[in-house]
């Protein structure tokens, strides 16, 4: 007898219907799984005949094939097992055959138990496009899976829950929609930080357009104390940017029952010893990376030039595209990666170079060498360079109370208001995604602009990308002070953001 029970996978972040179909038959005992399964899928076959058994189930004893449609694309992971399982048991007649417009994830436990798996709000989404009615899942991932707001979610905790109801002996109960309650504050506020004026406004304006920004400065300046610091001038997310960001830590399986929706943009900061897979994603079985973990949020890079150089390079085209395409034998998966790049340094390898105090013990050659290790490319990608001084001893002992980040962020919230209606009330982009066409609309330039940036351009020795980000933050610092058009002032500043030179003494 032949059976099919629908369910679904994962492709990079993107949920798609697979189906488990179920051949059942007398003969010689034998059970296969086809349909190119990995390892965890074909080890299935020992743990849904365990389960089954362990749950006063029949297990047929003939010979089964079990194949997961459509055949062409990989399937990995362990929430084929309830498919799996049911197609069996449905084939056997020791259940009554699913309706077909429902479907099934879940690990089975050897005692009959149903795990949670990662990746369920991505597969709750496809059943929502798929037009599946029911969606059955394990219990923890139950309010996960109502983010989708499609199919009616039914958690289950064991297969003899699941047995009887589909058997009509009890009603499986719906899972009620999951509500988000108000997160508490991280306690870090642009407050704390005494002084550094002109880098608490270039983090400003960084924050309003979702520029990149390099700070640099010696040792103990504040550079990390301001990157920590600059979620809480961000805008707040949108419903989309935070289903979206949500998908890819479900498929990392970093969702939990109680707080199944990221609601706070995220702020990564991995180690400088991190693998080019680690930052970008990638492996046999390829996942996200940190660079797609800060999607929509911040990816901070301590200490730049420590991290190895073809790592950094590896960010350069998914920092121009938003995304980051990961290419295996088996195919290939696209992940996003719209975020802000925040990276600190210091001016050399001592710390000290530049500083007041001439503690710098470092030639000229150190000095070009440890700046050399970061690539002009990447360099011509970071929209706002930014030196960070030591703070100064009156700044120190004032008593006067900085702004917080609730003040700042009320400016941030606004400019990022004017760039929605600008681009667009359903668009989420901002001034940094710009296309060509969307600069000669949106940052023409006046005559008195014009003559300013030709200057700019020839003495500093600009290119054609740097050219554009710099028009890309002028547009930011006039959406500051509510200016429709840019002015020369709007400019000089985003220039100003350029000026720091990366070359030697």
């Amino acid at each position: 007898m032949i059976c099919s029970v629908h369910t679904l996978g994962i492709s990079g972040i993107e949920g798609q219907e697979i189906v488990a179909e179920c051949y059942a038959t007398t003969g010689l005992p034998g059970f296969d799984i086809v349909g190119l399964p990995d390892a965890a899928v074909k080890e299935a076959r020992e743990r849904v005949r365990a389960a089954a058994k362990n749950s006063g189930l029949s297990f047929p004893t003939g010979r089964i094939t079990v194949n997961l449609a459509p055949a062409n694309l990989r399937k990995s992971g362990t929430h084929y097992d309830l498919p799996i399982l049911l197609s069996i048991l449905a084939a056997a007649g020791a259940i009554h055959r699913p309706a077909s417009s429902s479907a099934f994830v879940g690990e089975v436990g050897l005692e009959g138990s149903i795990r949670p798996v990662p990746g369920v709000l991505p597969m709750a989404l496809a059943a929502k496009r798929a037009g599946i009615k029911t969606l059955f899942v394990p219990a923890e991932n139950g309010p996960e899976a109502t983010l989708a707001r499609g199919p009616a979610i039914i958690p289950v905790k064991d297969l003899r829950q699941l047995a009887a109801g589909l058997n009509g002996e009890i009603t499986l109960e719906e899972q009620p929609l999951w509500v988000p309650e108000k997160q508490p504050s991280s306690g870090l506020d642009f407050k704390d930080v005494l002084g550094q004026e002109n880098v608490k406004r270039a983090l400003e304006v960084a924050a309003a357009g979702s520029h990149n920004v390099l700070l640099i400065g010696p040792p103990g300046s504040g550079k990390s104390m301001l990157s920590k610091r600059l979620p809480s001038i961000l805008p707040d997310m949108t419903w989309q940017e935070s289903l979206e960001v949500s998908q890819i830590y479900s498929v990392m399986g970093l969702l939990t029952a109680r707080e199944p929706l990221i609601s706070q943009r995220p702020f990564r900061a991995p180690h400088h010893t991190i693998s080019n897979a680690g930052l970008a994603g990638g492996g046999s079985n390829p996942r996200p990376g940190e660079i797609s973990m800060a999607h929509k949020g911040v990816l901070f890079l301590d200490e730049l030039p420590e991290f190895r150089k073809d790592t950094l390079d590896l960010m350069r085209q998914p920092l121009e595209d938003g995304r980051v395409t990961i290419s295996r034998a088996s195919g290939a998966v696209t992940y996003p990666a719209e975020c802000m790049l925040v990276c600190a340094m210091n001016p050399c390898k001592c710390g000290w170079y530049g500083d007041p105090s001439e503690r710098c013990t470092c030639s000229a050659h150190a000095v070009e060498a440890y700046r050399g290790r970061i690539s002009g490319p990447l360099l011509d990608r970071i929209d706002i360079i930014i030196e960070v001084p030591g703070v100064k001893y009156e700044e120190l002992r004032s008593r006067d109370e900085a702004e917080s980040s609730q003040m700042v962020k009320q400016r941030v919230n606004a400019a990022r208001k004017r760039q929605q209606r600008r681009f667009g009330v359903e668009s989420d982009m901002c001034n940094a995604r710009m296309g060509p066409s969307q600069m000669r609309r949106f940052c023409q330039l006046d005559e008195t602009c014009e003559a300013l940036m030709a200057l700019a351009f020839e003495k500093m020795g600009l290119t054609a990308r740097s050219y554009d980000r710099i028009l890309k933050v002028a547009r930011t610092v006039a959406d500051l002070e509510g200016s429709e058009k840019i002015e020369s002032w709007h400019l000089a500043e985003a220039i100003q953001y350029r000026a720091v030179k990366m070359g030697n003494r």
